[in-house]
């Protein structure tokens, strides 16, 4: 068997913590069993290792998460990359392909797909393995459907036609019913969907009236391929899906509502919080302190894409909120550390500005490479570094400032920490004007 784990999404109705870039499966916000902060896509890597198949799953995410993923995973990690954001349909034709002409998958070996940032127990590891085993002997699509434990209008409904289990038919899917539907749907014995499927290479290029899967062709035209679901595209149209039923835990924690039941209340960062805001997430990664008093069951999240002060019911409408808010993120992961944009503004003539604070890890650097649409400007803060420009190698130190014009080669390491301060100039400031040279 193989794993395709969707890293999708941005994660917007977990703003101001996450944004286009930093999604929600990449916020260090969970606790490991040593009570160490984890992120759900280090969660999900490491309960896939515990389950012994680690060397079984390819992640599948966005050219712009490569840095993150890298850096909370590390380099082994196998990766897919999508060169645009599309929808689940696409991404799994691309991770498929991957799987038959890369990876040389056998057309009758099952793959499993599962979303990044469920949060389950070690059971729901051993049910993909049954998952699995079910693909490859009734030689039919098998989904993985939660026995619900409540009513909810947060998730869709799996309807159930016949059987006597362990597996059962498929009747229908119903996509976030309103509560009333969904109580009903309960009584009927229906299930979460869980965003769970398992096939096999043969049946999904049947599904999709594909004979073959060329990886290399599919990501050169992967902007022409369909953008839609891989439920409405492939699920909804099958008239043989199977699904076995969940019973352990499992839970979406894409809300700020559902994610504060499953971390601590211990503030985070600079902050001063009075005894009576009980029940009150706290976090801050300003640095400047922030104080909250007398606030009780909600949300108060400071960071350099803004601020939220909510009670926790009311956030189940953020991301209508927040739709006018800036695309452009604030803050971001990198494989050699992250930075925070201090500024971001027009100049004359049609020309931008974006001022950036780097954070440079000790023994990690930015690549060797050039821009072709603007020029920098280094003044390094803090740290001991090794430069090179067009060749020449040297070291800088707090003070030393350095001009990067328009296609001059550079990049630098960190020997220690290195703290600088980035201003960017030119026409077009974008991260697609990148021409790396060596890595």
């Amino acid at each position: 068997m193989r794993i395709l784990v969707l890293s999708g999404g941005s994660g917007r109705r977990l703003w101001p913590l996450s944004n286009d870039i930093r999604a929600k499966q990449f916020l260090k916000v969970l606790s490991d069993e040593e009570g160490n902060l984890e992120s759900m896509i280090q969660r999900i890597h490491r309960q896939l290792s515990a389950a012994g198949l680690s060397d079984k799953v390819t992640f599948v995410a966005g050219e712009s998460q490569r840095d993150q993923i890298l850096a909370q995973l590390g380099n082994a990690v196998d990766l897919v990359l999508e060169p645009s954001r599309r929808d689940t349909f696409p991404a799994i034709t691309l991770g498929c392909a991957y799987l038959e002409s890369v990876r040389n998958l056998s057309p009758g070996e099952a793959v499993l797909v599962i979303p990044v940032d469920p949060f389950v127990e070690a059971g729901y590891f051993e049910k993909l393995k049954e998952v699995a085993l079910a693909v490859e002997k009734e030689g039919r699509m098998v989904l993985l459907g939660a026995r619900p434990d409540r009513p909810t209008e947060q998730y869709g409904y799996i309807t159930l036609d016949e059987g006597k289990g362990p597996l059962y038919r498929v009747k229908a899917f119903v996509e976030k019913p309103p509560r009333a539907k969904a109580e009903a749907l309960i009584a009927e014995g229906a299930l979460w969907n869980m965003g769970v499927f398992g096939f096999t290479i043969d049946l999904f290029k049947k599904a999709v009236n594909r004979s073959k899967l060329d990886f290399k062709q599919i990501f050169a035209s992967y902007d022409s391929l369909e953008q839609t679901s891989f439920d409405y595209k492939v699920l909804e149209k099958e008239k043989h899906i199977a699904v076995l039923p969940y019973k352990g835990q499992w839970k979406d924690l894409g809300t700020w509502k559902t994610l504060t039941q499953n971390i601590s209340t211990r503030p985070y960062g600079k902050v001063m919080a009075h005894e009576n805001s009980t029940n009150t997430y706290i976090i801050n990664e300003l640095n400047i302190p922030l104080a909250v008093m007398g606030i009780r069951d909600a949300i108060v999240v400071a960071t350099h894409e803004g601020i939220l002060v909510s009670d926790l019911e009311a956030t189940e409408a953020l991301k209508d909120i927040i739709k006018s808010v800036n695309s452009r993120p604030m803050y971001e992961e990198k494989r050699w550390g992250s930075y925070i944009v201090l500024d971001d503004e027009p100049l004359p003539e049609g020309r931008w500005t974006i001022t950036k604070k780097l954070f440079i890890d000790e023994g990690k650097g930015i690549s060797y490479q050039y821009h072709l649409h603007r020029e920098e400007i280094w003044t390094i803060l803090k740290g001991e570094g090794l430069i090179m420009i067009e060749g020449m190698k040297s070291l800088v130190t707090s003070g030393d400032v350095i001009k990067i014009s328009k296609e001059m080669k550079h990049g630098i390491q960190a020997i220690t920490p290195l703290e600088i301060i980035e201003v960017q100039m030119g026409e077009i400031i974008s991260e697609k004007d990148i021409i790396r040279i060596d890595d």
